[in-house]
């Protein structure tokens, strides 16, 4: 499941246009917010929880915006699990036509599954069958890949493993983080007022964003989802090209300097936002000898290119046009252009380096 710092993204929406004979027949034009134009019957979403410091119970991002807007709070949903009787009981009382999901982060169950007539479809941010699982746009980010993007799949009991309606291709550079590339494929900007002025629709919402490039598949796709087409074409997934994408944990934030520099500048980019990344480096008083161990975050880095054996000594940090040069495995360099230690605000390499006055900087 996609965290929650991800989840509470910068908002954004854009306009689409339906015909009268593919989405609704009593408007031409509504505001595509979160799924399009068609208004929406419920919103099933996580249930409230501890978000801050002080363990403030919330809704989720999701629910609070529906809230915010008027939406019945009768018709969110947010069972523990999706195959809780009562919420099942209830959910079928809805008659949903379609449901589609997005980072629920929840296994949908058979019996909700058999519930809405023309199922249930998933919008996954990679090229399916590649990065099936939790967090699809940072383990492609750390593989270094140079596409990625959505698809949209009907959902199965199989991990993201359904046939693939559509697919969107998005081409990334070598320096994009996660938190920017998922600004790339996340619709985040909900703007659910002008659709939830009316609970008799034909859609239920399984959790919290919306990709920007599904939202525009999911528009186009959408005839044929209704009319039944879409699962006749809908193109099965190849098993054996499955490549799977697990829930990171913070226990993998750390860096090591034996690895090769275009790794770490990978996972520095795939693990932005949360949890990031942190080494462990040793700040020298070459004055009297004594040092400390620091643990900064590394927020930016980038491949250093010229360095040569002279340059550099094994275990030295040096400071080269304003970036730190950190002497990694196979001969390389990672340059840190920005930093930021324990209850600090991050600073360019350059605010780093004069905050150590002199003192010598190893890594570890």
């Amino acid at each position: 499941m996609l965290s929650s710092s991800v989840m509470i993204r910068r908002f954004c929406s854009f306009n689409v246009t339906a015909s009268s004979s593919t989405i609704t027949s009593t408007t031409k034009k509504k505001r595509l917010v979160f799924l399009g134009s068609p208004q929406i019957t419920a919103i099933v979403t996580q249930p409230p929880s501890g978000r801050d410091r002080g363990r403030k119970v919330t809704p989720s991002p999701v629910a609070q915006h529906a809230l915010d807007r008027g939406f019945p709070s009768d018709l969110i949903f947010t069972p523990v699990k999706a195959n809780e009787e009562a919420f099942l009981f209830n959910f079928k009382s809805l008659e949903p036509v379609l449901c589609v999901t997005a980072a629920y982060g929840n296994i949908l169950p058979t019996k909700f599954l058999n519930i809405p007539s023309k199922g249930t479809v998933n919008i996954h941010p990679s090229l399916l069958p590649l990065y099936r699982g939790a967090a699809p746009v940072q383990r492609a980010l750390q593989d270094g890949v140079k596409e990625t993007g959505v698809s949209l799949a009907y959902t199965v009991r199989k991990l993201d493993a359904g046939p693939v309606i559509a697919r969107e291709r998005v081409t990334i550079d070598d320096q994009i983080k996660a938190p920017d590339l998922l600004d790339l494929l996340f619709d985040l900007d909900i703007g659910m007022s002008s659709i939830f002025q009316d609970s008799d629709s034909i859609f239920s919402i399984a959790h919290g964003l919306l990709f920007h490039s599904g939202s525009k598949l999911l528009i186009r796709e959408l005839p044929s989802i209704f009319d039944g087409s879409a699962s006749g074409i809908a193109e099965e997934q190849d098993d054996s090209k499955a490549t799977l994408a697990p829930k990171i944990t913070p226990e993998e934030s750390w860096l090591s300097f034996d690895e090769d520099a275009q790794v770490l500048h990978n996972k520095v980019r795939a693990f932005a936002g949360w949890p990031g990344t942190r080494a462990r480096l040793k700040v020298i008083d070459p004055s009297n000898g004594e040092s400390s161990i620091i643990e900064p975050k590394i927020i930016t880095t980038w491949i250093y290119g010229d360095i040569r054996s002279q340059d550099i000594k094994a275990n030295d940090v040096l400071f080269s046009k304003g970036s730190l040069v950190i002497p990694c495995g196979g001969g390389t360099a990672l340059e840190v252009l920005e930093i930021q230690l324990p209850g600090k605000r991050a600073v360019n390499a350059a605010a780093f380096w004069n905050g150590l006055r002199g003192q010598m900087l190893k890594k570890l």
